[in-house]
């Protein structure tokens, strides 16, 4: 059985940082492409952040230079750590996974809040 768990988010000022954590198991992680999508307020979720099976990632436009992708293979892990946050970020932030024939999950959501 799939599953993807988030954690990390929470509530930050403007400016400050975050690291979130998404926990897999049920499948081959290192096979795996694993993604960040965000849905902020009252809009579609959209994409952040991806890594690929061989370690190559990449981020969206608005959150380059400030959001960086990373993995752990050995613990079944995709982190997205989160600097210079601004009022804009604020959402619910979704760990994906894409495996092999066009299979897809997601995980329940970590919420983050940038406020001052």
């Amino acid at each position: 059985q799939v599953q993807l768990v988030e954690s990390g988010g929470g509530l930050v000022q403007p400016g400050g940082s975050l690291r979130l954590s998404c926990v897999a198991s049920g499948f081959t992680f290192s096979s795996a492409v694993m993604s960040w999508y965000r849905q902020p307020p009252g809009k579609e979720r959209e994409f952040v952040a991806i890594v690929n099976s061989m370690g190559t990632t990449n981020t969206y436009k608005t959150v380059k230079g400030r959001f960086t992708i990373s993995r752990d293979v050995a613990n079944n892990t995709v982190f997205l750590q989160m600097d210079k946050l601004k009022p804009d970020d604020t959402a619910v932030y979704y760990c994906k996974a894409a495996l092999p024939m066009l299979q897809q999950y997601w995980g329940q959501g970590t919420q983050v809040t940038v406020s001052s």
